[in-house]
């Protein structure tokens, strides 16, 4: 196949090597066996990430040696813990590209940071007519937030819709931008379809008509560079389990002066500066946003994991998993009645490393539980993304979705045995 990267990409390609053969020994995980003595083959990376040696350290070392409460503490075990806190909400801004660390809020996933927007700057500036612009592909987490706070207070929902390609189709988007659009919320990388997304161009026309954009970067952050100025986004969010940290931690980022003006979003200890019996006065940014005792912990270990891909360098795990991508889709472009959902890497070759695939007559979950029989892991069903299934007229689908960790003799045995697994299907339906 010819290559489709540019020098500059070609170039970063021939830097970042075989990526799975350096970083797997940093995954404990990914050494195991599985039934029969097969070896485990994991491409469920979407779902969640696996975490390296150094992440399990930095969380083994938090409990060790620093365990304490942040930020109220005199003693030295509090003051630990507090830079190693404070520190991970560094790492977090630097990583994104935030203009000081006060712009990023701890929540506990991606989730709880798109209801905090909805709940806070939501409910203090929509009014009933007021128009939040999604999409068809949006992740569950980026609808429902919405739906709850359109029947809190009148505002309207609209969607814009795909190409034929799977991919967004901007001139829908562009349709229906008008005066009373005030957000725009979409994915940066769809968990389904792989497509990704023109953020700064969708940026410039939301701001053009006045709206703000929140993005959703959980499928984009641990798979490329994201910078929130270059995209023009107003908000974004991310979730520490999908990069290669602890389950429980994630964030948002939103520009100072949004989150200035927003009401807080839950009450409790450390988000207030001064307590009364009648009435209370808010902490400065971003403690106003984290009620209670935070995920301390967590974000230890969520800071050790970003350090662990800037080590690598988010552009040269970009080029590896282009590499894997176009292998991936070459195996399953063969595989007669095998249909992917989104572009292809032909079609768009920034797409995520991520392939859902519907065969007709035979159901995702059956292929599933035969690869898994085989020990390769796999996701099936609607990926939380019910609406784009029905507008592909399909109940679900399965997904092999891969991490900079995966081989090419992975995806080769993943494909071998989803063809095994599908004949065996048909035979016996």
């Amino acid at each position: 196949m010819t290559s489709t990267l540019s020098a500059p990409q070609s170039a970063v390609a021939a830097q970042a090597g075989d990526l799975a053969a350096q970083t797997r020994p940093d995954f404990p995980l990914l050494a195991q066996t599985a039934c029969l003595g097969q070896p485990l083959i994991y491409l469920d990376h979407a779902a969640t990430s696996q975490k390296p040696r150094q992440v399990l350290e930095a969380l083994q070392h938090y409990y060790d040696h620093d365990n304490a409460n942040v930020h109220r503490g005199a003693h030295q075990l509090s003051a630990r813990a507090t830079e190693g806190f404070e520190g991970a909400r560094a790492k977090a801004a630097a990583f994104v590209g935030a203009a000081n660390p006060n712009e990023i809020v701890f929540t506990r996933n991606a989730s709880e940071a798109i209801n905090l927007v909805a709940r806070s700057w939501g409910e203090a500036n929509l009014r009933p007519g007021d128009e939040v612009l999604l999409t068809v592909m949006e992740h569950h987490s980026n609808l429902v937030p919405w739906q709850l706070l359109a029947d809190r207070t009148g505002c309207v929902l609209r969607h814009a819709g795909l190409t034929d390609t799977g991919e967004l189709d901007l001139n829908d988007l562009r349709s229906k931008l008008n005066e009373r659009t005030r957000l725009v919320s979409l994915v940066q990388v769809s968990n389904t379809l792989g497509c990704l997304n023109p953020i700064a161009e969708v940026a410039a026309l939301a701001h053009a008509a006045g709206a703000l954009v929140l993005v959703d970067a959980c499928q984009s952050l641990p798979h490329l560079p994201v910078n929130v100025k270059q995209l023009g986004a107003d908000f974004l969010v991310g979730s520490s389990h999908k990069l290669c940290g602890p389950t429980g931690m994630g964030f948002l980022w939103g520009r100072e002066a949004l989150l200035e003006a927003m009401p807080p979003f839950l009450g409790g200890g450390e988000m207030i500066q001064d307590v009364y019996l009648d009435h209370s006065t808010w902490a400065g940014l971003p403690h106003k946003f984290e009620a209670g005792t935070p995920a301390i912990g967590e974000a230890v270990g969520m800071g050790a994991a970003l350090d662990y891909l800037q080590a690598i360098g988010l552009d040269r795990i970009h080029a590896w998993e282009q590499q894997l991508t176009r292998h991936l889709f070459e195996r399953l472009q063969a595989i007669d009645g095998l249909r992917i959902l989104g572009p292809t890497p032909e079609q768009q070759p920034d797409r995520a490393a991520l392939a859902a695939f519907h065969v007709e007559g035979v159901h995702a979950n059956d292929i599933a539980a035969l690869l898994d029989s085989a020990g390769i892991c796999i996701r099936s069903g609607h990926h939380c993304t019910q609406p784009l299934h029905r507008h592909y007229g399909i109940s679900g689908s399965a997904r092999a979705s891969l991490s900079f960790t995966t081989t090419t003799e992975e995806i080769d045995r993943f494909a071998d045995e989803l063809q095994g697994s599908i004949s065996f299907l048909r035979e016996h339906s």
